[in-house]
């Protein structure tokens, strides 16, 4: 080895005794910082990633490579001092290796020279360094084998320039045999096979973040292999022509012959081995979680996973299908059996594609493809079916990948987020099919049913019977549930001290029927498992099928692993709402996108809350937008939360519209104002600017000569905050793993007292009394977490004209305020709350008397009427015929039976958000306009909320990790500027410390020699 290091010594010598070097590391620097900063674009791209450094280095390093080793044997030979060489008593296979190990060596100071840029990129934004790390490792592999096919060529040949050609058409073979440009030919199991013995493809699999033994061994035998010849070449050129040794040539021929070919196979039998791998990324992207593992664990019948993927595909998407393989085979892995993995062209087994298209309803998709000889439209399958039991759900290629556009043309496709696709899929066909199977095949322990009824005789109609259909449904439930479930039938009228405890256990106060009929009785359900209790409410059908129905859902919530329904309010769509005008159809907010997003994961009930009430299965109620809402609807968010569930919130007191070209904001109340205050919150009536934003096109008018031009830019605008950091709560899974999130127009959270005074009049008094109430911010206390805050610079505004004026105040575009600090944008709030409708009667009852007394005013005048001896058969018919279907009307519409829940338990959750703008399909549309990729942090944050009120927190882990993700931090033109610049300096100055250090290093050497010399 000491020979090894003096002969690597004397090269590296050599080196930097001439410009050789210099040139080189300058020449690769220059490239380098050329390719990141204009060539890929990186603060366009705006992804906070090294992969602009790595993704032109295959290349890059196939003529630096050969340039390094041109000269390293075939000027040994042209200038004769190989045969000097030959005749030294060191080991050919030393020299080679001291040579190698040189022009490596030069290499890694030319790539550590690179290191300010992933500095730069993690001062930037929140930079993966896993990721960083194996695309360093890759590239010195990457450099290692072509440096070893340099070596090769220039020990072939006595001319440089020869050998500078022949090692890079060798190398350029190598990279091209795994380039889209020719497995696009072949298909798509040819491809891939391709894809294993190109250069490029193996360096890509590496700078991902995974290192995989196979893409190491893959590099290490071509280092082997070409290492080898290029010993064998040299040995030849030391035997005589007529030498006497043909025994020893021959043994030479077939040691290299035996070594090569073995260093070759073992490469076809590693891909078919399981072989470990490390996943370097972030949260182990590219291997199962705990999270996955705990659902398949679940497991009780087989899950089929198929894939399909045809041969003729988008070049874009071909080299997706190696990485999804070995993920499902780590599933099929993990599943022990339970999971079953298979791949399909859909070309080659008709009876499959049928099957795909009419079962599943997987349709091909047609791609746009371009080879060397024609331009097609070729239609291709790249979707994969989850399916357990009868419960299936299909991914599509749109649901599999993130596409980043660096250009018109220039397009970046990765998968999005694989682990989580996929365990997603799992977990909803899972859950769904478990839903459907046994009701207490998933209960731990023993639930109860506490039904607190009066008796028949004490019940108005048509109730008696639905005690009746009680006591059936609970024998039926009991007998399925065995120990599992048990009944408790009790009449709290009977026992004053009983109907004290429940009021002030669970809020349950004594039902009537009508304010004109206020005889009190009791008709109340509980469900109970342990110290927890879930009321469960009076189905909107009082008959046996809607009282079986509303149990089986309370009894679920109790159930882990079973699909969980979402009752979703949204504003209907109407003209002038958000983003009208040029940048929207002008038809109001939009959620297609947040549905959409909902039911991948849940079953999604869209509901109005009109008539006062959530839907009775619905485990978690989702308010977006809300808007005017009345006493109903107050009354059915409000009940809901006492009841024992989660109400998620988003919402503002302003209405931006961008029609016309002009963005401008107007108050719309959301009618929840006095609810809010009365558990101590408010949305204050401004909206909160801060210097810390995300830039996005908004329109800008510009006078030109006296004619006004309106233009798009893509300016800082300060109304839309970015939320990193500290801004997102790091001990909430909600926002634990988010990273990044933009929030639109958002108004500020006030946490503290808050009352609301109750306006005069004898006709308005009732409607005060019922939305009076008083909070405090001890009646908070530590049941309030702060989610979401703006950055410490934000402040706030309340006026309506929100168009930035550049030229009067500056970058910012807007006048600062003068409260600056952190704003509170989102917080979650835990129970036990006080309904803000205590100690009043029931809005729905109040509503139903105020539509009965129209109706007996109008008969008492018509009985005035008929006394004072009015003509009857003036009386027009039709209005006869309309008071006889009123009247039937009544008589077939189920009575109104309804009560006030006081008090909630302490398992009720508030999660409040300032702004529901940011969860519109426009605004996410013009985020992802903005990053050029998918920005689905929005929706993100929501389903991370749902699942964390709902204890199902298994994919909180996992969501947040796409490719594009990683967001850099809201920098100006003179900010990008001075990280440019400066990484040119430090670049420079990298190269200058490489001479001051040679010069040194020299320096100490001479005086070493000479010291040597004297003595």
């Amino acid at each position: 080895m000491a020979e090894i290091l003096r002969i690597a010594r004397k090269e590296l010598s050599s080196y930097f005794g001439s410009p050789v070097a210099y040139l080189f590391i300058g020449a690769f620097l220059a490239a380098c910082l050329f390719v990141f900063f204009w060539a890929e674009g990186f603060f366009a791209r705006n992804i906070a990633d090294t992969r602009p450094l790595f993704d032109w280095m295959p290349v890059l390093l196939i003529f630096l490579a050969a340039a390094l080793t041109m000269r390293l044997w075939s000027e040994e030979r042209r200038a004769g001092t190989l045969e000097l060489l030959a005749t030294l008593p060191v080991p050919t296979w030393r020299l080679v290796a001291g040579k190698f190990l040189a022009a490596l060596a030069l290499v890694a100071v030319a790539l550590a020279l690179t290191w300010p840029l992933p500095v730069t990129v993690a001062i930037l934004g929140p930079l993966d360094w896993g990721p960083v790390f194996g695309a360093y490792l890759a590239t010195l592999l990457l450099a290692a084998a072509y440096l070893a096919i340099g070596l090769f060529v220039s020990a072939r040949t006595d001319n440089p320039m020869v050998a500078l050609i022949g090692a890079v058409l060798i190398c350029l073979v190598f990279y091209l045999i795994g380039s889209p440009a020719l497995t696009a030919l072949v298909g798509h199991s040819g491809g891939e096979l391709l894809r294993l013995l190109g250069s490029g493809s193996r360096f890509a699999s590496i700078t991902r973040g995974v290192i995989d033994l196979r893409d190491l061994y893959y590099y290490l035998s071509i280092v082997g292999v070409f290492l080898a010849l290029t010993v064998f070449s040299l040995e030849r050129l030391r035997w005589a022509a007529d030498s006497d040794q043909p025994a020893t040539h021959h043994r030479w021929r077939l040691i290299v012959g035996l070594a090569a070919a073995n260093l070759l196979a073992a490469n076809l039998w590693l891909q078919q081995a399981n072989v470990p791998r490390a996943d370097l990324t972030a949260g182990r992207v590219y291997s199962i979680s705990e999270a996955t593992e705990t659902y398949l664990a679940q497991l009780q019948e087989p899950l089929l996973v198929r894939g399909y993927f045809s041969a003729e595909t988008h070049p874009l998407l071909a080299p997706l299908v190696p990485q999804l393989r070995d993920l499902l085979r780590e599933y099929q892995v993990a599943g022990k059996g339970r999971v079953q993995v298979e791949f399909v062209d859909p070309a080659e087994s008709p009876e499959l594609e049928r099957e795909a298209g009419e079962q599943y309803g997987i349709q091909p998709v047609a791609f746009q493809t371009a080879t060397k000889y024609q331009a097609a439209v070729v239609n291709s399958y790249f979707d994969i079916l989850v399916k357990y039991g009868d419960e299936y759900t299909t991914l599509g290629f749109r649901d599999l990948i993130d596409v980043k556009a660096r250009g018109e043309m220039d397009l970046d496709v990765q998968l999005r987020n694989p682990e989580y696709d996929l365990t997603r899929a799992i977990k909803k066909v899972l859950y769904g099919y478990q839903s459907g199977g046994e009701l207490f095949a998933g209960i731990q322990s023993p639930v109860r049913l506490r039904a607190f009824v009066s008796a028949p005789s004490s019940l108005p109609e048509p109730l008696p019977a639905l005690r009746a259909d009680l006591e059936q449904v609970a024998a039926e439930l009991s007998d399925d549930g065995g120990e599992r479930f048990s009944v408790e039938l009790i009449d709290p009228a009977s026992d004053p001290e009983l109907a004290e405890e429940i009021e002030a256990r669970y809020g349950i106060a004594p039902l009537i029927l009508s304010l004109l009929d206020p005889t009190p009785f009791y008709f109340s359900l509980v469900l109970e498992q342990g110290e927890t209790a879930v009321p469960v409410p009076l189905p909107e059908e009082l008959d046996q099928a809607g009282l079986k129905r509303a149990l089986e859902a309370g009894i679920k919530r109790y159930a882990p692993g079973v699909l969980r329904t979402l009752a979703l309010y949204t504003p209907e769509p109407a003209g002038g709402g958000f983003m009208g005008g040029p940048f929207g159809s002008g038809a109001g907010p939009g959620y297609q996108l947040l549905q959409e997003s909902l039911r991948q994961s849940f079953n999604l009930r869209p509901t109005d809350l009109a008539d006062g009430a959530v839907p009775s299965d619905a485990d978690l109620l989702l308010v977006v937008g809300p808007k005017d809402f009345d006493a109903k609807q107050r009354f059915a968010v409000d009940q809901f939360l006492m009841q024992g569930g989660t109400v998620i919130l988003a919402a503002s007191p302003f209405e931006v519209d961008l029609s016309g070209g002009q963005i401008s904001a107007r108050a719309q109340p959301t009618g929840l104002e006095d609810w809010l205050a009365g558990l101590g919150l408010e949305l204050e009536p401004r909206l909160v600017l801060d210097p810390r934003n995300t830039p996005f096109p908004i329109p800008v008018q510009r006078n030109l000569g006296g004619f006004v031009v309106e233009e798009i830019q893509t300016l800082d605008y300060a109304y839309f905050p970015d939320l990193r950091g500290d801004s997102l709560s790091a001990d909430n899974g909600i926002t634990a793993n988010l990273g990044q999130l933009t929030m639109n127009w958002a108004a500020p959270i006030r946490l503290g007292s808050a009352e609301t005074e109750a306006e005069e009049g004898a006709a308005d008094e009732a409607s005060a009394d019922a939305t009076k109430a008083d909070a405090s911010t001890g009646a908070l206390g530590d049941r309030v977490e702060t989610l979401l805050t703006s950055s410490p610079e934000a402040w706030t505004s309340d006026t309506i004209d929100i168009q930035p004026d550049f030229e009067a105040h500056g970058p910012l575009g807007f006048p600062r305020g003068d409260d600056i600090g952190r704003k509170t944008l989102a917080v979650a709030v835990s129970g036990p709350f006080t309904s803000v409708f205590a100690g009043q009667p029931s809005p729905l009852l109040a509503a139903e008397e105020a539509n009965a007394e129209p109706d007996a005013a109008a008969e008492a005048e018509a009985e005035a009427e008929a006394d004072l001896g009015a003509d009857a058969d003036l009386m027009d018919a039709d209005e006869g015929n309309a008071d006889i279907a009123a009247e039937e009307t009544a008589e077939d519409s189920p009575p109104v039976i309804s009560a006030v829940v006081e008090r909630s338990p302490a398992a009720a959750r508030l999660i409040l958000i300032g702004s529901s703008s940011f969860l519109t399909d426009t605004a996410i549309s013009l985020a992802s306009e903005a990053t050029q990729s998918g920005y689905l942090k929005p929706l993100e944050l929501i389903e991370n909320a749902v699942e964390w009120s709902l204890e199902d927190r298994g994919l909180l882990a996992l969501r947040g990790r796409g490719q594009f993700s990683r967001l850099l931090e809201p920098v100006g033109r003179d900010g990008r500027m001075f990280w440019e610049y400066l990484n040119y300096l430090l670049a420079l100055g990298g190269l200058v410390l490489v001479y001051v250090a040679h010069r040194i290093l020299r320096a100490h050497h001479q005086q070493a020699q000479a010291a040597i010399l004297e003595g």
